[in-house]
């Protein structure tokens, strides 16, 4: 480190620099966990806080699962990218999971990891003990090459405001997701200029948005339609995308189907939201609307009608990332859910004038029919209780008890959606389709880290608790007062893999002989404990009886001791 550069320009370590031009971009936190790559970073840390230097705030991570799930939930609880820090190929590897997370749902992530250093003596960084050797790789990036966007090396200090700027543009251009930078040990122990750290980002992020006349001619499938469709999983974008979709629907007439949703689109309640089952749908559809799904339905279950047109609206409509999907796309519009939602309602409501009639006449019969469906949904969740319960007495007492609050709730492959009231865009996430289990817990706890003042609770099966390293989990809870509510819903198994068997297998052996090799998780360990070792609020609940008050006391807990709380809830296989 030195107080100039070699132009005689004031300088500060190449770690420290970094820092603050994240700052100056926009980055809030860095979930950071440090390894010996990383003396220059605690060194520029320290050193701008003695210097006045506003960097982001560093928050140390017990596990790079962990940093990655928090990231990915303050990104949707504030739309905002996150700083992720990891230790050289090791840290990275661990960091893999959730950058494929957030490659499938389009979260930006600025993800760093240091970089074993290349020379063995004479400079300032060489290496200095054996891991020095034994980490590194001919090609690090490459073990998250697949789930990011754009990677590079910090080969220069001054290159640091240039890379830094150029990371979050591509982060945040759409489609969005993650990227990735190794950062060399020598390189950062250098001196940086410090000249234009805080200036303004030199690169904009490129914000698709789809043509008019494209957003014209769906408008025109849409109104001309006998049985229109809209097929939604990734929400609507915002409040206004959300409020849009709800308005334009209603006037219309149209289902809304949040087939294997991810992020909610429509209020559960509202008069046009239909049933999770897209068969029945697709087989009256001639117009369908496809808002950013993966797979809207399954191909080899359900299909369309002959000659019904499909409309594709998403960040990145056709999933190019994906080699293999090859759902049908008559008008294809790339941009943000919300601006396109916003463009698609303005196009339609001068057209509604010469269509009222029908609309209305269709409004009504579906409200009828969707209300009977939920009706029915609602009535089997409430036969539920018992010892054990069902996930879904799980998820309607859960809703009950959060009725009139401010809360969020995540789920992986915890409470289903379908008997939860719901009514706005950030009230319900769901685990990515890419499947990389511990991404709820963690989730969460960065979504409580943005909106403190609301309540987010995070259900997950026993296995995807497991699989978030809680221990870790429960000390960043403790230590950074994030005051969620935790609920394991437990069966003892891996739910999931179950009934992937008896889909595929329906009459087969293991279905016979309900003998499910590979899924049992007994002896279950006693996950009341795993809590309590970080003082938390916890109990393990068997009864349905007992659920409504377990719950009421937990949220009580959260609001008068402001620490987290965890219930254990046994449930069906």
């Amino acid at each position: 480190m030195g107080e100039d550069d070699l132009a005689g320009a004031p300088a500060m370590t190449a770690g420290g620099a970094l820092l603050a031009r994240l700052k100056a971009v926009g980055i809030d936190y860095i979930f950071a966990n440090s390894g010996t790559d990383f003396p220059p970073i605690i060194e520029g840390l320290a050193e701008a806080e003695a210097k006045g230097i506003a960097l982001p705030q560093a928050l140390v991570m017990p596990h790079e699962s962990a940093a990655m799930g928090m990231a990915h939930g303050y990104y949707l609880a504030t739309g905002r990218a996150q700083a992720v820090m990891a230790h050289t190929n090791v840290g990275l590897a661990n960091c893999a999971i959730g950058a494929i997370n957030a490659a499938m749902e389009h979260v930006p992530v600025l993800l760093f990891s240091g970089r074993t250093p290349v020379t063995e003596r004479g400079r300032k960084g060489s290496r200095t003990v054996p891991i020095g050797w034994g980490q590194e790789m001919r090609d690090q990036a490459a073990l998250v090459r697949e789930a990011c966007k754009w990677d590079d090396e910090l080969r220069f200090p001054e290159h640091i405001p240039q890379m830094v700027d150029r990371a979050h543009a591509i982060a945040c251009s759409t489609p969005r997701g993650p990227v990735y930078m190794s950062l060399p040990r020598e390189v950062l122990c250098q001196p940086c200029p410090t000249e234009g750290l805080e200036a303004p980002a030199t690169m904009m992020p490129a914000v698709a948005a789809p043509p008019a006349e494209a957003v014209a001619e769906a408008a025109r499938l849409l109104a001309a339609a006998e049985n229109p469709v809209v097929f939604a999983q990734r929400g609507a974008g915002s409040a206004e995308g959300f409020a849009a979709l709800a308005a334009l629907t209603g006037e219309w007439g149209i289902p809304v189907c949040q087939y294997w949703a991810v992020q909610l689109a429509m209020a559960t309640d509202h008069p046009m939201a239909a049933q999770a089952d897209p068969g029945p749908l697709l087989e009256a559809a001639d117009v369908v609307l496809v808002l950013d799904a993966l797979a809207p339905w399954s191909p080899d279950v359900h299909a369309l009608r002959p000659g019904c047109k499909v409309i594709q609206l998403a960040q990145d409509p056709l999933y190019q990332r994906q080699p293999v999907r090859y759902f049908r796309s008559d008008v294809t519009l790339a941009g943000d859910v919300d601006a396109g939602l916003l463009a698609l309602k303005a196009a339609m409501d001068p057209l509604l004038p010469a269509h009222r009639a029908r609309a209305e006449r269709r409004a009504m019969a579906l409200a009828e029919r969707n209300r009977k469906a939920r009706a029915a949904v609602l009535d089997a969740a409430r036969r539920g209780g018992g010892t054990p319960m069902t996930k879904d007495f799980v998820s309607l007492t859960l809703s009950e008890a959060l009725a009139g609050r401010d809360a969020t709730v995540l789920s992986e492959l915890g409470c289903p959606l379908s008997p939860m009231t719901l009514s706005h865009h950030q009230a319900w996430y769901q685990e990515p389709h890419s499947g990389g289990l511990g991404w709820c817990f963690p989730a969460a706890l960065g979504m409580q880290l943005a909106r403190r003042e609301r309540l987010v609770v995070a259900t997950m099966g026993d296995g995807s608790y497991m699989f978030a390293n809680p221990v870790a989990c429960h000390q960043i809870a403790e230590a950074l007062d994030l005051p969620i509510l935790v609920l394991i819903v437990n069966n003892a198994e891996w739910g999931a893999v179950r009934q992937s068997v008896l889909g595929l297998y329906p009459d087969g052996y293991a279905a016979r002989t309900n003998r499910m090799p590979l899924t049992a998780l007994s002896p279950v360990p006693d996950f009341v404990k795993v809590a309590e070792a970080s003082r938390a609020h916890a109990r393990r609940v068997t009864d349905g009886a007992a659920l409504a008050g377990a719950l009421a006391e937990a949220i009580d807990h959260i609001e008068t001791k402001r620490t987290l709380a965890l219930l254990d809830i046994a449930v069906r296989a």
